[in-house]
């Protein structure tokens, strides 16, 4: 079960081997970028590293992984930056 940055919304039960590719490819991308604009650089980063290996939607495991990842600490959105872009928390 992911968690949710809005505690008053819940997260998505998905699988760990998913959850585990999609958190490694997200996470890889963004160390590597530094910052990252969020659905497009990241997005295809993540289609780049994962590509057919992956089975399901893309947009939608990167969306559910990202808010997780946000509510856990590992992440989080650059203020100030529109459109959002993300960053490893230091």
């Amino acid at each position: 079960m992911t968690l949710h940055p809005n505690p008053s919304k819940n997260g998505v039960n998905i699988s760990k081997e998913k959850y585990d590719q999609m958190k490694g490819a997200i996470l890889e991308s963004i160390e590597m970028a530094g910052e990252i604009k969020f659905m497009t650089d990241l997005r295809h980063e993540v289609n780049r590293k994962l590509g057919k290996s992956f089975e399901g939607s893309i947009g939608w495991y990167l969306t559910s992984v990202k808010l997780d990842l946000e509510a856990r600490g590992l992440i989080e959105r650059v203020p100030g930056k529109k459109p959002q872009y993300l960053r490893l928390v230091s």
